[in-house]
């Protein structure tokens, strides 16, 4: 990944997944957010490479959540370069949370993900796409803030698979910056494994394609196998690692 890929993923993905707010430091963004989305209440960088002074840079970002009556985490790629400021954090009491893949893929192979009828499109989301996340296997107060979260976006798409007037698969697609992105994909537990995802992920792809997008990201937690296991076969490799920093 170039430099400006890796900055534009991360400005794509606080636009996806909007925060209350957003300040920039040279090389950083520090969004801020009362949720539990964790890329909305993260400090992340914009490159791979890390050559600033860690005390004076932590103090002053923790400065600035402190400001936003707010604990100051950080969202870290795991890089050579990244070790000073990971270890002056340890020092402070931070640890590592939550290890996730950043993963890209065309939407070209992504549409090749199902050869059944693609997910319906709606430009904004209605109550049955939100009672998916709030629905029974899922955190119903995380579920809430992903659905606050994501329908701030300005331009996302919102799949849906439904019968009986239920969503049964669901997920999200944002394309700004020269990207597109996948984001909040949900398959009812009873519905697992006949292919609603793959629904899902065609119909976010073809709107990729008409848009004339070329390239997808999205963001997966690594202990999520089965997750894992589905984007590989919609044509995701990962291209960065990270983890979160929290005290």
């Amino acid at each position: 990944m170039t430099l400006i890929d890796t900055a534009n993923i991360e400005r794509a993905t606080l636009a996806a997944v909007v925060p209350q707010a957003v300040e920039a430091l040279p090389g950083w963004l520090l969004p801020f957010d009362t949720g539990t989305v964790g890329r909305a209440i993260s400090a992340v960088p914009l490159s791979h490479t890390f050559d600033q002074d860690a005390a004076s840079l932590v103090a002053h970002i923790e400065a600035r959540y402190v400001a936003h009556g707010l604990q100051a985490a950080f969202r870290l790629p795991e890089v050579v370069s990244f070790d000073p400021l990971r270890q002056h954090l340890a020092q402070l009491g931070y640890h590592l949370e939550q290890p996730t893949l950043v993963q890209v893929a065309t939407a070209l192979a992504m549409r090749g993900m199902t050869d059944q009828a693609l997910a319906e499109a709606a430009d904004v989301p209605d109550a049955a796409w939100a009672a998916l996340f709030v629905g029974e296997g899922f955190d119903p107060v995380d579920g809430a803030h992903r659905v606050k979260h994501l329908s701030r976006a300005s331009g996302t798409v919102f799949a849906s698979v439904r019968e009986g007037g239920k969503t049964l698969a669901a997920g999200a697609g944002a394309f700004s910056h020269g990207w597109a992105s996948v984001h909040g994909m949900r398959t009812a537990q009873h519905q697992r494994g006949k292919g609603l995802a793959g629904r899902v992920l065609g119909c976010l792809a073809q709107v990729a394609l008409d848009r004339g997008l070329e390239n997808v990201f999205l963001q997966v937690d690594e202990a999520n196998t089965n997750a894992v296991a589905l984007y590989q076969r919609a044509g995701f490799a990962t291209a960065w690692r990270y983890a979160y920093w929290r005290k």
